[in-house]
């Protein structure tokens, strides 16, 4: 049996572990040249908070923690005595002002029976005014013949200037009535408005009632449920939670030395430490329009001696695919880690997604 040399183990070795790093380091290289990676990623979904949008008590809490709800199924049911009160109030004052109306139309009917009585009266003064003018002016000259005694031309001519006098009387009476009609015209305005306003109350009493019953507004899981029957909530405190999770998606922080070869979408392949070696598909969605250092509360400031350049990160939005299996399973707040293919030649890349505008104002150019 031949021997071995001493040398030969030694450099079989290394030959093995040469060939190793070879095709580790190629497949390394390959991989990077076709995708780009990211732990730095999380699920997110737009919850919505439930909120009352009137006062009251909890009469009833219809849902329990993590339940499944449909949009406008109902979530919370307030105490609904104090808004009927307040609706049968209001209902009411306007039913009030509504007859008040009726009352000022049905005065300005009279008004207009007056007026033409008035009218009447008028031409009956104008029509004796005339009589006794024409009984004047025949006495007269009856007394300057000396066929009547001068008391009965006196007499006639006090009765002419009393039916003038009466003929003015009557436009006045006439004037005064339609004066009166006027103003009935300002009173049915205001008090109209009036009727208005109250109908209008009316009708948001109705919309406080109805919003005795808290909905929810989109579909989703509930979460964050701090309302109990029998608690006092006003408007705005936030009751619950609805999260849309059928909706979920991915926010992935590539670093600023990634982002230049990503494209809208690009097919992505995503895993999740809560659901093992199992992995679903997304795309890219949109890019943020800055890091998340810029959203923060206090914005780093970099304008200091001591600076050190840190490669700062992106967001960009991953849609899941919705026939995934995976898609409904998905919670808000889940570590995922995601791959990007970034030879898929899809929509725009990071620098053509930026709005023309912004381009020109950055003098970058597509």
């Amino acid at each position: 049996m031949a021997v071995l040399p001493k040398t030969f183990v030694p450099l079989a070795v290394g030959g093995a572990v040469a060939v190793l790093l070879v095709v580790g380091g190629g497949a390394w290289w390959m991989d990077k040249q076709h995708y780009e990676k990211t732990d730095n990623a999380f699920i997110a979904a737009d919850k919505v908070s439930v909120a009352p949008q009137v006062d009251g008590y909890v009469a009833e809490v219809l849902v329990g923690d993590n339940q499944q709800v449909a949009a406008g199924q109902v979530l919370v049911r307030l105490d609904t005595a104090p808004l009927k009160a307040a609706l049968a109030q209001a209902e009411a004052n306007a039913a009030a002002l509504d007859a008040a109306v009726r009352a000022v139309d049905d005065k300005a009917r009279l008004e207009q029976a007056m007026i033409a009585q008035k009218a009447a009266g008028v031409a009956s003064a104008h029509a004796q005014s005339q009589l006794a003018q024409a009984e004047l002016a025949r006495y007269g000259t009856l007394a300057g013949q000396g066929w009547v005694s001068p008391q009965r031309a006196q007499t006639a001519k006090a009765t002419a200037s009393q039916a003038s006098a009466g003929v003015e009387q009557a436009k006045a009476t006439l004037e005064a009535e339609r004066r009166a009609a006027q103003s009935l015209g300002s009173s049915r305005a205001q008090t109209l408005a009036q009727a208005q306003a109250a109908h209008a109350v009316v009708e948001q009493a109705r919309i406080n009632l109805d919003r005795a019953e808290i909905k929810a507004p989109v579909a989703g899981v509930v979460g964050a449920r701090a309302v109990r029957p029998g608690q006092y909530v006003r408007p705005g405190s936030a009751l619950m939670s609805v999260v849309p999770v059928q909706h979920a998606y991915i926010v992935a922080n590539f670093k600023e030395t990634q982002v230049a070869r990503l494209k809208i979408g690009q097919p992505v392949t995503i895993h999740a430490d809560a659901f093992g070696k199992q992995a679903f598909t997304g795309k890219v969605d949109s890019f943020a329009p800055a890091t998340g250092s810029e959203f923060a509360l206090i914005p780093v400031e970099n304008a200091v001696g001591n600076f050190t350049k840190i490669a700062q990160r992106l967001p960009v939005k991953i849609v899941v695919d919705p026939n995934s299996p995976l898609a409904g399973a998905l919670r808000p707040g889940l570590s995922v880690e995601v791959k990007v293919d970034v030879t898929a030649d899809t929509g725009p890349s990071f620098a053509q997604a930026v709005p023309a505008a912004q381009l020109a104002r950055t003098g970058v150019s597509r």
